[in-house]
């Protein structure tokens, strides 16, 4: 059985991908059709030397660029002195990550976690809400993605549901706020989010047993295609979950640490969360997260013996990768360059939706935003068959970018640089999207 690589693929390497044929599982992902021998800045390189302007930041992660000095310093340094402990004990990394996490957070969010995947900290983030409250049911999105453990995987609902037999008890989705696709609208067509959250809530209220513990929530859904609340969305989100006991966790581990261009995207809607979860971002690209939360949560559920006793909690690597983040984002003032950036980004999508047809809709804030391809706009139909295209024509052209493909949506392209781009590479990425998207429109190709 052959591995889906897609086209363009190099002859001479014929035996890597038939050492790929042969020896690797496939998860999940087409494999881009370049073998990577390096990456630096805003760029992957090819075996052939070719330099590819990478719009994903690696997965998504990589906000302070590939192999930034101040993080390979870090690595460098702490490797050889302090990597890996026993997880009963502590180091300095460890409390200094944790004094700084607080430093950035609002109200009392102050007791932290230190882990090393997202869908790891989402679990931890599940088993404490349950553990605190009680109650053993989790409500989300329609378009989540929370991870691939069992807890987080049965919390996402965008892909990997079917043939794996029953997922966690108590898992009920709400549908998910796309403005550009929802059939809630008041009587001048304007998205009507409050009636669908109504809804939405009317119906878990229907679906539950009676034992909510807590809605987890995405600021922005990345995975489930750039869908953005609308302002107000979260506040409202909170206070539905406030009046039902239930405790409210926000995975910001796409939109955390500067992406959106606040510090943290929840902060746009003035809400605390109860547990907060932090992965891909905090880590730049190396496998760090965390989970915090109030002194409160944390006092109860240690009295009533949480626990989450895992080969690399407390990791002193981790610890000192994830405070070295920090630093550079204070110290190079990221979130305001995001911010920035974001809309300079968002004003040259807009104008690709203003001027093509197949471009339906714009959607996301800072450097974390999504274009969604259609048909045409009156009729909004998926047009699958041609973002594959454009993706394809990007990366012929030196732009790796990709797209969501959901049932039901278009082709979305997630547009997620690295926070420390330049203009002039985010300009040059975004004119080979346009150039590759007029290329396919007109039957050019690539």
């Amino acid at each position: 059985m052959a591995i889906s690589i897609g086209s363009g693929v190099n002859v001479s390497n014929a035996s890597f991908w038939n050492d790929v044929e042969c020896h690797l599982i496939r998860y999940g992902a087409t494999f881009t059709p370049r073998v990577i021998e390096r990456a630096a800045g805003s760029y992957v390189y090819d075996d052939a030397g070719t330099a590819i302007l990478d719009f994903t930041s690696g997965q998504m992660s990589s906000i302070l660029g590939h192999s930034h000095p101040d993080v390979v310093a870090t690595v460098s340094r702490s490797i050889s002195s302090l990597d890996h402990l026993y997880s009963g004990m502590l180091s300095r990394p460890v409390v200094d990550l944790a004094n700084r996490l607080a430093s950035t957070l609002p109200g009392d969010l102050s007791k932290t976690l230190l882990l090393s995947t997202g869908a790891e900290s989402n679990e931890a983030a599940i088993k404490m809400a349950k553990l605190y409250t009680g109650k053993y049911e989790i409500v989300s999105f329609d378009r989540s993605w929370h991870g691939m453990t069992s807890g987080a995987s049965s919390a996402t609902f965008s892909a990997g549901r079917r043939g794996y037999g029953p997922s966690m008890p108590g898992n009920l989705m709400l549908p998910s706020p796309n403005a550009y696709r929802s059939p809630f609208r008041r009587t001048d067509g304007s998205y009507d989010w409050e009636a669908e959250l109504e809804y939405g809530f009317a119906l878990v209220d229907q679906q539950s047993s009676g034992s909510l513990a807590a809605c987890m929530v995405e600021p922005i859904l990345s995975a489930g295609g750039i869908i953005e609340p609308p302002v107000g969305y979260l506040r409202r989100l909170k206070a539905m979950c406030a009046e039902r006991g239930m405790l409210m966790i926000v995975d910001e581990a796409q939109t955390g640490l500067g992406r959106t261009g606040e510090m943290y995207a929840f902060e746009r809607d003035g809400i605390v969360p109860d547990l907060l979860t932090l992965s891909k971002t905090l880590g730049a690209g190396l496998p760090v997260a965390a989970v915090v939360t109030s002194s409160q949560i944390e006092e109860v559920c240690h009295g009533r013996g949480f626990l989450f006793f895992t080969t690399h909690v407390s990791d002193p690597l981790a610890a000192s990768v994830a405070v070295t983040v920090l630093d550079v984002i204070e110290r190079d003032s990221l979130p305001a360059r995001t911010a920035v950036l974001g809309k300079q980004l968002n004003e040259r999508l807009l104008d690709l939706r203003d001027r093509f047809e197949v471009v339906g809709d714009v959607r996301g804030r800072g450097l974390l935003q999504g274009l969604e391809l259609v048909t045409d706009k009156l009729s909004k139909s998926p047009a699958d068959s041609l973002a594959n295209a454009v993706t394809m024509a990007c990366l012929e052209r030196g732009l790796h970018i990709n797209i969501v493909q959901l049932p039901g949506m278009g082709g979305i392209f997630r547009i997620a640089p690295p926070l420390t781009i330049s203009d002039s590479d985010l300009h040059a990425g975004l004119d080979i999207l346009e150039a590759s998207l007029r290329a396919v429109v007109s039957g050019g190709g690539e």
